[in-house]
């Protein structure tokens, strides 16, 4: 018989029995009690992603409702590497769906991660054939793609946006805050075999969509805009070209054309040289159609009548050991024949008449060397020095176009201040911003930014700038049936290698308003780097024509209303 263990083993068996259970119990109480936060933190962060996406972006409409931005929605395809047993294989099945590089997607795969993105918001064929592959460990999610179905026409007022459905240029950029769509986070979670991800929870809602824009902009002004300029671009084997026309009561942009254009739609290719705008971005000599402002400031100043005698010259004067040089020879001829006929000489003896402080304080008045405040990005605001820092020459310099830097939205503001009785608009693309259910958030209305030149002086003015286009330089941007009022303009550009002017690279360029007597459209043609004849009045004047002439027939403005406001008128 064998007898019992001595009492003290018993003990020692006993004790570590106990001290086997306390560990247990100390290993339970620091699992489930004081890191149960941290480990369950850690748990979610092994079988769960987050994924930050947007609620639909707000459209874009123009004066009419007619659709120029939308969002689709499209599948983004992502991968659990985690769950592949063979990322090679799954690679060779996506790349010939995505259009991507197999080894691209494979190194994505091999990934120490849990989620990761394979293609952010494909075409929904692509999404289709996917489905139909069925591979475990990937999956796919709806976002919200950038649309635009017009394609290129309005490219650069509207702008794009980049993958993240963040606005990177144009309306896309100016008006981020009202267009992005409420973020939404979706948690993204797999099952045991990594075959299942799906949104958890109360985070599955759909986010509130953006505020939609209404634009001052027509769709078919807009179209017949840049279809005249492509055409005139082409045909003038030109760099470039612009197109604006706006209301001249309201600064409301009717159309902005910029040649050569783009698609937002595919801008991955492209440098940023192809999507600026260039009617708010580039500064140019105006050349002769600054003489509107200089004449319009010695009528205001009384230093000019339009039956005021000017001596032309003969076509040569020297101002400060310099040339100036008319394209004829020119003698006595009065105010109104001077800008008709665009005389240099003329438009310099008038700047001079008025002044440096006159003529420079007219110049800022007419909104030159200083943005127009439009609720577009990008704009600059020209170059226009103050007196102080001009030559001996400046004076006359700056009365026929030179030294001195415009916009295209400058020039044509100010014409339009003319044509508006003496009154400069603010211009603006934005009409009206409208909420999630389409009711209205922000009414843009017309804003005066201040009084030029009196009445008086604008008709004044506009009588002589019809002269232009009947007897003078703009011949050929006569509308039958209309009283067309403009100037032309003809610029030297500064070759950047000598620093001195081209003698082969001009901007020739066309600015009016239509009809005259009771002004619908404002409009400034411009063509840059025309090959051949360059003259303003040869590739501008001819194109303010053709836009002018549809763009009234398409607002129902008669020939045969034009004719009665004009006998009315001469009686």
């Amino acid at each position: 018989m064998t007898g019992s263990p001595p009492r003290g083993r018993r003990y020692v068996v006993l004790l570590l029995l106990l001290c086997g259970f306390g560990i247990i119990l100390f290993r339970l109480v620091t699992l489930q009690v004081l890191q149960a936060a941290e480990l369950t933190a850690k748990a979610d962060r092994q079988h769960q992603k987050s994924v930050t996406l947007e609620g639909a972006r707000g459209t874009v409409t123009d004066r009419h409702g007619k659709v120029l931005a939308m969002n689709m929605e499209v599948p983004s395809v992502f991968g659990v590497p985690a769950s592949l047993d063979s990322p090679a294989r799954v690679a060779r099945s996506l790349s010939p769906v995505l259009r991507v590089r197999r080894d691209e997607i494979e190194k994505k795969l091999r990934q120490d991660k849990h989620f990761v993105w394979l293609a952010r918001k494909v075409e929904p064929e692509q999404g289709r054939r996917l489905e139909q592959l069925s591979l475990d460990g990937i999956g796919m999610v709806m976002e919200g793609r950038r649309y635009y179905p017009k394609g290129p026409l309005l490219a650069h007022v509207l702008g794009f946006v980049g993958m993240d459905g963040q606005g990177l240029e144009g309306l896309e950029r100016r008006y981020e805050p009202q267009l992005h769509g409420e973020k939404r986070v979706t948690i993204l979670q797999r099952d045991a075999l990594g075959r299942t991800v799906f949104p958890k929870g109360l985070k599955e809602q759909v986010p509130s969509a953006g505020h939609a824009l209404t634009l001052t902009v027509d769709e078919v002004i807009q179209y017949i805009a840049e279809k005249e300029l492509e055409e005139a671009v082409s045909q003038a084997r030109a760099k470039a070209g612009t197109i604006i026309v706006m209301e001249p009561q309201t600064g409301a942009i009717l159309a902005m054309a910029v040649s050569p254009r783009f698609d937002p739609n595919a801008v991955a290719a492209l440098t940023p040289d192809r999507w600026r705008n260039r009617a708010l971005t580039d500064t140019y000599e105006p050349g002769s159609t600054m003489k509107v402002v200089v004449a319009a400031a010695a009528l205001e100043e009384k230093v000019m009548m339009p039956g005021s005698m000017v001596f032309g010259e003969n076509g040569r004067m020297t101002i400060a050991n310099t040339t100036i040089h008319d394209h004829e020879k020119l003698g006595w001829m009065t105010f109104a024949q001077m800008i008709q006929k665009s005389s240099n000489i003329g438009a310099a003896k008038t700047g001079m008449l008025l002044g440096e402080q006159r003529l420079y304080r007219y110049l800022q008045a007419f909104g030159f060397g200083q943005r127009t405040e439009i609720d577009l990005p990008g704009e600059v605001s020209g170059l226009l020095k103050t007196p102080r820092e001009w030559g001996r020459r400046s004076v006359a310099s700056i009365s026929m176009g030179q030294e001195i830097g415009v916009t295209p939205l400058q020039m044509v503001s100010a014409l339009a201040a003319i044509a508006n009785d003496g009154v400069l608009m603010k211009p603006y693309v934005v009409s009206e911003v409208r909420d999630q259910k389409g009711q209205p958030f922000k009414e843009v209305l017309p804003q005066v930014k201040r009084r030029v030149v009196s009445p008086e002086t604008a008709r004044t003015m506009t009588t002589i700038l019809e002269g232009v286009v009947t007897n003078g330089t703009g011949t050929k941007a006569a509308i039958p049936g209309f009283r067309v009022a403009g100037k032309t303009g003809t610029a030297q550009k500064i070759d950047p290698r000598t620093g001195a002017y081209s003698a082969t690279q001009f901007v020739g360029s066309f600015v009016g308003f239509v009809p005259a007597e009771a002004p619908r459209l404002a409009m400034i043609v411009i063509i840059d780097e025309p090959q051949g004849e360059a003259w303003g009045g040869t590739v501008a004047a001819p194109v303010f024509r053709r836009v002018g002439e549809q763009v009234l027939t398409y607002l129902g403005v008669s020939r045969e209303d034009q004719v009665k406001i004009a006998m009315a008128a001469r009686e």
